[in-house]
């Protein structure tokens, strides 16, 4: 099997990202991007999505989170479209409901090529820590753009905006990792009527 690892890096005025990803991982993580609870939350995607995961950010911070957290969704984005690579022999799809104490969340994805996000949330507080929670949708957003994706988001209940958070992480590690295996009876097969996804 060709590793499905992939390295990206990218740099603007405002930010400087570097990504590494490794789908077929065990969940470890290295993360750094200056804002601590925004790090929480890509360890959740990397331990429940078993990907090995380093980022590295220094982004504009004396302004606010916004421009971080949205390259390094897209950074990751494009960093999955590399590992992912074609495609063949993967199930494509992927779903995870994930509970945390009151909170529940959904995730259903599609590697479907075709970028598109629904995201509902209605976060009980604007911020948790240093993150303010409609960053959320700019980091999934970066996401989908890049990698490619059709990602629905819904956080069912929750009255903790620290569980509603982390179990819409949780779930999308989890969606990610069931749509990024193979499937032993599809070996060697796009999956899609298409041909090519």
């Amino acid at each position: 099997m060709t590793a499905r690892v992939a390295e990206v890096t990218r740099n603007t005025l405002e930010t400087k990202i570097r990504v590494r990803v490794d789908l077929d991982g065990t969940g470890a993580s290295k993360l750094a991007t200056g804002v601590g609870f925004f790090d929480h939350m890509l360890d959740q995607i990397a331990r429940h999505g078993l990907f090995d995961l380093e980022i590295q950010a220094e982004g504009d911070l004396h302004i606010d989170g916004h421009h971080t957290v949205e390259d390094v969704g897209i950074t990751l984005g494009q960093a999955f479209a590399k590992a992912i690579g074609g495609k063949l022999g993967v199930r494509r799809y992927g779903h995870a409901y994930v509970p945390l104490d009151e909170a529940l969340s959904r995730v259903v994805i599609d590697l479907s090529g075709r970028p598109g996000l629904v995201l509902n949330a209605e976060f009980t507080r604007a911020t948790i820590g240093e993150l303010e929670t409609q960053l959320i949708h700019e980091f999934f957003q970066g996401f989908v753009n890049h990698a490619g994706v059709t990602l629905h988001i819904d956080n069912l209940k929750g009255e903790n905006a620290h569980h509603q958070a982390e179990t819409m992480f949780k779930a999308f590690g989890r969606a990610l990792r069931m749509a990024v295996e193979f499937d032993p009876r599809a070996a060697g097969v796009m999956p899609s009527t298409k041909g090519v996804l």
